[in-house]
């Protein structure tokens, strides 16, 4: 739906500043397209940058109408709320949008179309409901098991631990190193930002397995193929850790956890576990005893906002002497310290593979020396 000379304006009203407005944010932070002004009342008069870390000269204004006249012609609702319903306040910002000429990108449950087309005013408009998925997929039958190459898998400790983020932070990383990556988006987040994915959340639960292994079969010719994670293990409203597993069957994994959370976020009465345990239940549960690959937690990202300096840099400390594996905050420090180490595994799996080269070719030029001389006698 959305092309590249596009204009987008985020709407945030409300939620600049908070959890829920994660898809707005991450739009901010790797939308290709221009971005021509956030949406938000609150702050309206002031930069992006002065409020975040994103260091983009995004302005923030107070209407659908300022937004317009900027050249936005794309709006993004960039908030997301609880269970993805859509609220009735939103109405009249959706109608507003579209009357003035401008389509909608809406990554809740609730689906604005086609309920909401009868106000499109010109045949250039659309609205992208992301979390519809695009087909059926066939049921799951560990497929990508069969795989030459790596996999890597986002976990969490939580729903919004910055697994989506993660991602994508790996992905801008392998590609700035010149590596054959893909990667597979399972939210509506991810699907806004790439273009293309699967709304995992959205699928029958006989069919999530599938649609991932068949998005992550897509990928299959490429050297490192990473997956966007959804939800956690110890949340108990989510379904989403075992078909990303089983889909993807992974051979590493990242663990992304929310540095001053001991509790999950909305459910204060679960205590997170220890993390290293934690870390060796996802590898257990991913392997299941070695019948699907060995997936490794090969780092730990944490999200240290709100944090000082000080005190997010000793908790990375405390993390990776009690997990004894590297960890960082990807967004605030970069993720070369974790994310090296995948461009190492390829290094000596290439390595590997000419040896085993080598040999073969050994092997056979010494059985044509045998059938020649057997030949001549």
């Amino acid at each position: 739906m959305l092309k590249p000379t596009d204009k987008v304006a985020v709407w945030m009203e409300s939620s600049l500043d908070d959890d829920y407005g994660k898809m707005g944010i991450s739009a901010l932070r790797y939308l290709d397209n221009e971005i021509s002004c956030v949406v938000d009342s609150e702050f309206a008069g002031k930069n992006i940058s002065e409020l975040s870390i994103i260091k983009k000269d995004i302005p923030i204004v107070e209407s659908i109408e300022l937004a317009k006249s900027m050249g936005a012609n794309v709006l993004l609702l960039g908030v997301l709320t609880s269970g993805g319903i859509r609220p009735k306040s939103w109405d009249g910002i959706i109608i507003e949008a579209l009357e003035n000429g401008m389509s909608i990108i809406n990554g809740l449950h609730d689906q604005i179309s086609p309920s909401f087309s009868k106000y499109i005013v010109d045949d250039n408009q659309w609205i992208w409901d992301t979390r519809v998925p695009k087909f059926i997929p066939q049921i799951g039958s560990a497929r990508a098991a069969g795989l030459k190459n790596k996999r890597v898998l986002m976990i969490g400790t939580d729903m919004a631990a910055g697994k989506m983020t993660v991602g994508l932070e790996l992905y801008s990383y392998l590609i700035e190193k010149k590596i054959n990556t893909g990667f597979v988006a399972t939210g509506q987040v991810g699907i806004t930002v790439t273009g293309k994915g699967i709304t995992l959340d959205a699928y029958k639960l006989d069919h999530a397995c599938g649609a991932v292994e068949t998005a992550v079969l897509e990928q299959k010719e490429k050297e490192i193929v990473i997956v966007e994670g959804q939800g956690s293990i110890l949340h108990p409203g989510s379904t989403a850790t075992l078909p990303l597993m089983r889909g993807t069957c992974p051979t590493h994994m990242i663990l992304c956890h929310i540095a001053r959370n001991d509790s999950l976020r909305s459910l204060e009465n679960i205590k997170i576990p220890d993390l290293k345990k934690f870390i060796e239940l996802n590898e257990s549960l991913a392997s299941v005893l070695g019948t699907y690959p060995k997936a490794k937690v090969i780092g730990v990202a944490l999200n240290t906002t709100l944090m000082s300096e000080q005190k997010a840099k000793e908790v990375i400390k405390n993390v990776e002497k009690e997990t004894g594996i590297p960890t960082t905050d990807v967004v605030r420090y970069g993720g070369g310290k974790i994310f090296s180490s995948l461009i190492f595994l390829l290094l000596i799996f290439s390595i590997s593979s000419i040896f085993i080269s080598v040999k073969i070719l050994r092997n056979f030029r010494t059985s044509l020396s045998s059938i020649f001389l057997q030949n001549c006698q």
